[in-house]
């Protein structure tokens, strides 16, 4: 059914969508006509026609402005419900991989190169007997296995995810491993390739971490707190450096200030919260195109007074309000992955770069021409 892979991870938020972004842009630039399908999606979203459709495929489609359908980029979604009527006998697998495989065929005549994203680990899809090994069983694909960027555990996971994939003799073409920390990116690369050798799996890539691609925007807080912006809604996709929860004097914070932060803190410590715009203002009189770069999370039973509202306003902080603690907000904050989205075309453009210079497409496209002829 034509040329290509089946991306697959070995867990949740270890960057499958991000190293699929520079998979495609990777095989656009070498004039490589590439299409791209989520043939299981769980998070979606209702479009103004009235079609649901994953998130990922948004991305994907409106970023590369591929031409391909919505319906058959994404054919089969996992609403809330789903899997009690799979086991209540009203859906059938078979019905569903079959609209899986009649989709790709339809992609396929159309692009000379398929990427085709897995949902979660391979396991993920088990209970609708749908997992990613079955699905790239029923497409014919081999699949590259995303891990994070580590030695002992990286394998670990590795192992357990290949095994699901020679259950279902399914050949696993390659590995890369993602968010690498840059002082041990040789040592890993070397020592990965190693381990790999006993596969006969080659490392594709060794993408270093970057703290942009994981930092937060305001847009990310407020789907984490379930709320909206207050303040400075045209801040919404800023970028952050660093995330501070401030409990200390204000004496001492006005020396810690540091530019491009999230900060939370109580409504109440308003002390706080203003000495955060007399910075603001400082940065601005100075030259009235800087800025703290600053970001509010407000926190604690009772919500900020209007006139504190009023005066982060006019400073142009971005600000939301929750009413759970601050120690609460901080911990929710650093659990917290951040997802890349179509509006944050920077992020894109970012993790884009990062990806398609650290991958060998060479030994990629020679992997995957020898899989189609096999």
């Amino acid at each position: 059914m034509g040329k290509g892979f089946f991306v697959a991870s070995t867990g949740q938020n270890v960057g499958k969508t991000t190293t699929s972004l520079g998979l495609i842009a990777g095989l656009l630039k070498r004039k490589i006509h590439a299409g791209f399908m989520k043939p299981v999606g769980q998070e979606h979203v209702k479009l103004s026609s009235g079609e649901f459709v994953d998130k990922d495929v948004i991305l994907f489609k409106e970023h590369f402005k591929l031409k391909d359908s919505y319906e058959h980029m994404s054919p089969v979604l996992i609403p809330s419900g789903f899997t009690k009527d799979f086991l209540d006998q009203k859906i059938h697998t078979q019905d569903l991989k079959n609209k899986i495989e009649e989709s790709y065929k339809k992609l396929s005549k159309k692009n000379e190169f398929m990427v085709v994203e897995g949902t979660g680990h391979v396991g993920v899809g088990s209970i609708i007997q749908l997992n990613n090994a079955q699905v790239a069983q029923v497409l014919n694909l081999p699949v590259i296995l995303i891990a994070s960027g580590g030695l002992g555990s990286s394998f670990d996971e590795l192992t357990l995810n290949k095994t699901l994939c020679d259950h279902y003799r399914i050949k696993v073409m390659g590995v890369i491993l993602n968010r690498v920390k840059e002082e041990k990116r040789e040592m890993i690369t070397h020592y990965m390739g190693k381990a790999l050798k006993k596969w006969n799996v080659p490392l594709l890539g060794c993408i270093p971490y970057d703290a942009f691609l994981s930092n937060p925007t305001m847009q990310d807080l407020e789907i984490l707190f379930e709320t909206s912006l207050i303040t400075a809604e045209q801040h919404r996709l800023r970028h952050f450096e660093t995330i501070r929860l401030v409990a200390t004097s204000v004496d001492v914070f006005r020396e810690m200030i540091l530019p491009h932060q999230i900060i939370i803190t109580p409504a109440n410590r308003e002390d706080i919260i203003l000495a955060t715009l007399t910075k603001q203002w400082e940065i601005k009189q100075n030259n009235q195109n800087d800025d703290l770069g600053a970001g509010l999370v407000l926190t604690g039973e009772h919500p900020p007074r209007h006139f504190i509202i009023e005066q982060i306003k006019k400073a142009q902080i971005p600000m939301l309000y929750t009413g759970v603690h601050s120690h609460i907000a901080a911990q929710m904050l650093s659990n917290f992955t951040a997802k890349i989205r179509l509006e944050d075309r920077e992020k894109i453009n970012e993790a884009i770069d990062i990806v398609q210079s650290h991958i060998d497409f060479d030994t990629l496209l020679r992997l995957t021409d020898a899989h189609s002829t096999e």
